[in-house]
């Protein structure tokens, strides 16, 4: 499968950053390093704080400390600047057009920059970052397809294909193996690695098993507050993990740190 090579992948760092809701901390004083190029995923259990730090780096609530992201402060800028600065973002339900085909899901992607003039011109043949998108995500046997008709995977491939095709440098997705069948988590999971080799990517996730297969690193969020850090074998060692989900100190078998995919909920 082809992938991008335009961008270079640019790193995250958070200092204190913090998020208040009428009064209750829902992120507290987060430090958070993400270097360029990595796989880095987010767990943690109910009310850890993952969505609502991802939502701050956004733009999408209030936050105070500071999110430098290929060199700038981002924090405090809009929605649209964030965006245009590189980041991208995925919700746990596909946002794509289901009445328009793959294709055209695709190249409106690809025109977010252009001016209104050229998007009301029609695009002689398929541009180039749409053809490399198609074949990265896996659907160019399905481009011609309305997305409404393709499989709960392949709208999240579609989805995370569209993030491409604006120059995206960093994605952050959210719970993006949910619902899928094994083959299709197998395959999400080849495609994040594909993807950050050229691009950072970070995953809020609750399958632990894609989690253990595809994460280069992780940060585990409890309380608001990062608990541990580390590789995969460093974070299910690590006594707080353990005390947080199990409830009591290590155990013998670390490979029972982190709980099942039904383990824990949404937070």
């Amino acid at each position: 499968m082809t992938e991008f090579t335009d961008s270079a992948p640019a790193g995250l760092e958070i200092r204190g950053l913090r998020v208040t809701f009428d009064g209750f901390t829902a992120v507290d004083g987060v430090d958070l390093d993400v270097r360029p190029g990595d796989l880095r995923f987010l767990i943690g259990p109910n009310g850890a704080g993952k969505t609502t730090l991802v939502d701050a780096v956004t733009g999408l609530v209030r936050a105070t400390g500071s999110v430098r992201f290929g060199g700038a402060d981002i924090l405090g800028r809009s929605v649209h600047r964030i965006a245009r600065s590189g980041i991208g973002r995925t919700f746990q339900t596909a946002a794509v057009f289901e009445e328009l085909t793959v294709l055209q899901n695709l190249d409106i992607a690809a025109g977010a920059g252009r001016g209104a003039l050229t998007m009301l011109r029609r695009r002689k043949g398929v541009p180039e970052s749409v053809a490399r998108a198609l074949e990265t995500v896996g659907l160019a046997g399905r481009a011609d397809s309305p997305a409404g008709t393709l499989a709960h995977g392949q709208k999240q491939w579609l989805e995370i294909g569209m993030l491409l095709v604006q120059d995206v440098r960093l994605l952050l997705l959210d719970e993006p193996v949910a619902g899928m069948s094994h083959d299709e988590r197998q395959a999400t999971g080849e495609l994040l690695e594909r993807i950050s080799r050229e691009r950072t990517v970070v995953v809020i996730e609750h399958d632990m098993d894609f989690m253990r297969s595809f994460a280069r690193s992780v940060s585990v969020l409890h309380a608001g507050r990062v608990l541990s850090e580390g590789t995969v074998a460093e974070v299910q060692a690590d006594p707080k993990v353990q005390q947080v989900y199990l409830g009591h100190a290590a155990a013998e078998d670390t490979t029972a740190a982190v709980p099942g995919p039904t383990a824990v909920q949404e937070a």
